[in-house]
């Protein structure tokens, strides 16, 4: 064998040894993850999802990746408002297991539990955008909006980045570095710079990207003030005419409260309506400078048509929040692609919680009514789901950290009390024994003039329960109560009507029927009773020891 054959030979070799190498390491190689996360971005403003708002095809992006994986309809918040939902996305917890019932709550360094799992598994984990959960965040690397309370502004940001002094967000300061943009164009930025830049490259990654958009007051990109201009967005018909929906507990003895709870689109609520913000010439002066309200609203409109003008406003200002999103996650993807990560990384896109669109003329979320409920959710990887996979199995937003810690290959603690569903995602079903309700509580009570009851109930795929018990979790008849009597817009005195609701989504997906008196239902109500005492014992979510004031009410009520 001459010199020139026993050198191919060995290169052969080496190229054939690095070849098994290359394959038995992507083997091995643990997947990175991208947690996208935007903030009240509801399942019907997407196409995938089929509402009424689909065909105006607002997220395509987001759309073809989550044809390429595995899509959750039933999907849900515990509690329908940012900062605890939050918490129990990095929890695993409920909430009084983790302790941030309302936007007040803070969770602790130490109970971070799902930043901490994944550190523990060898990841090197991010947090960028919006945090909103007060203490420091539990992230090898975090860059986050500390503006306004931890909401941060929509334009020109502040940030607090890691190695920076960390202070609690505070509405009155500036806390941080200041960036020059749009929210959702910066935020995009420094992640893919964290990803080029700063990351170990030695190490897998998790990266959590939450955007402030779509949350109001929907301040968009000025390019894309000309979107959907000219286009009617479908309305819902209970914009109009809501039926038989609510109870005494959500409308009050005949239709007394109507004009005091939940805020609304229409002219309804006195309080705090839709248009007394977007009506106001300087609500988007930073979006459209030249915006005329004159041009679209009038004096002596009819009210429907008042509602009308403001609806269409309303719509076409979240969508083009939502229209920010989906490009600016375009940008990440062309970045992933780019760079060879695409296909190693599980991507993981979701809302931190829903969000009323008009349907039964509200704004905002917090109810337990579907479209406030019900969390977008899909993931892609392609290594693991298959594409076109779609499942109506109930998850909730405490069954995430379980998931996440066990497809970065380790184990949920014990403290978690989600489930986690990797399962599902790689198989498209059910395992034996999974959850058929999930559980949620509403707990603030009539705050921020948005003047929601606090209400709890179970879902399961067929039917849902809800009982309001109109009571703040503070007793605020003890005299030696403490509570922030300082914050705005909060009516935590004004106690509202207990009642029931109870709907069946089977044959009334949208809600328009309180069937609670209807004798035929008597059994089957009977049942979710049942099973909501088991499902509050179960989850630590009982009221007798901690908050006697609202078991009384529970007790009053249980059998009206």
């Amino acid at each position: 064998m001459n010199f020139k054959t026993i050198t191919s030979f060995t290169l052969a070799l080496i190229a054939s040894t690095s070849l098994v190498a290359q394959k038995s390491n992507k083997k091995t190689q643990k997947p990175n993850i991208i947690y996208i996360m935007s903030d009240d971005h509801t399942s019907q403003a997407f196409g995938i999802y089929g509402s009424r708002l689909a065909k105006l095809n607002p997220t395509p992006t987001l759309d073809k990746i989550a044809k390429e994986g595995i899509i959750f309809d039933n999907c849900f918040v515990n509690n329908s408002i940012c900062t605890p939902s939050r918490a129990s996305i990095l929890s695993g917890q409920y909430s009084q297991a983790n302790g941030v019932l309302d936007l007040e709550g803070e969770l602790p360094m130490e109970r971070q539990y799902l930043p901490i799992e994944l550190k523990k598994l060898g990841y090197q984990t991010a947090l960028i955008g919006k945090w909103h959960l007060e203490a420091q965040p539990n992230f090898d690397y975090y860059n986050v909006l500390t503006q306004h309370g931890g909401q941060g502004s929509y334009f020109d940001p502040y940030l607090t980045e890691t190695g920076m002094p960390y202070a609690k967000p505070d509405a009155a300061k500036q806390l941080g570095k200041q960036y020059q943009g749009h929210s959702t164009d910066v935020i995009t930025d420094i992640s893919i710079n964290w990803l080029k830049n700063k990351r170990d490259k030695n190490k897998p990654f998790v990266l959590f990207h939450h955007y402030k958009a779509p949350h109001d007051n929907f301040e968009y990109a000025p390019r894309y003030k000309d979107y959907l201009e000219n286009v009617e967005i479908p309305e819902p018909a209970s914009l109009y005419d809501n039926k038989n929906n609510g109870s005494i507990g959500t409308r009050g003895v005949n239709d007394a409260l109507i004009h005091d709870i939940g805020s609304s689109v229409s002219k309804r609520n006195t309080i705090r309506s839709q248009g007394m913000m977007l009506w106001d010439k300087n609500s988007v002066k930073n979006s459209d400078p030249n915006f005329d309200p004159a041009k679209k609203i009038r004096d002596d409109m009819s009210g429907r048509d008042y509602t009308h003008a403001t609806y269409q406003e309303y719509l076409k200002r979240y969508l083009r929040c939502v229209k920010g999103v989906d490009d600016n996650v375009a940008r990440l993807v062309a970045f992933l692609k780019k760079e060879g990560l695409y296909d190693n990384t599980i991507i993981i896109y979701t809302g931190d919680q829903g969000f009323m669109l008009g349907e039964h003329d509200y704004i905002d979320k917090r109810w337990m009514y579907e479209e406030s409920m019900r969390m977008p959710f899909f993931v892609r990887f392609p290594e693991k789901i298959k594409a076109g996979l779609r499942t109506d199995a109930i998850i909730n937003n405490t069954d995430f950290a379980p998931t996440i810690i066990e497809l970065a290959g380790g184990k949920a603690p014990k403290q978690m009390q989600g489930h986690s569903f990797k399962q599902i995602l790689e198989t498209g079903k059910e395992p034996k024994g999974w959850q058929q309700s999930t559980y949620y509580r509403y707990w603030m009570h009539m705050a921020h003039a948005h003047a929601n009851p606090a209400h709890f109930g179970i879902r399961t795929k067929k039917y849902k329960l809800i009982f309001f018990y109109g009571k703040y979790w503070v007793d605020t008849q003890d005299p030696n109560a403490d509570w922030n009597k300082k914050s705005w817009g909060n009516r935590f005195t004004f106690d509202t009507p207990a009642a029931w609701e109870f709907y069946d989504l089977s044959k009334d997906p949208q809600e328009m029927n309180n069937a609670y008196s209807d004798p035929a239902y008597k059994n089957i109500i009977a049942d979710l009773k049942k099973q909501l005492v088991s499902k509050r014992k179960e989850l630590n979510e009982e009221d007798g020891a901690k908050f006697p004031h609202i078991q009384k009410v529970i007790d009053a009520h249980w059998n009206d």
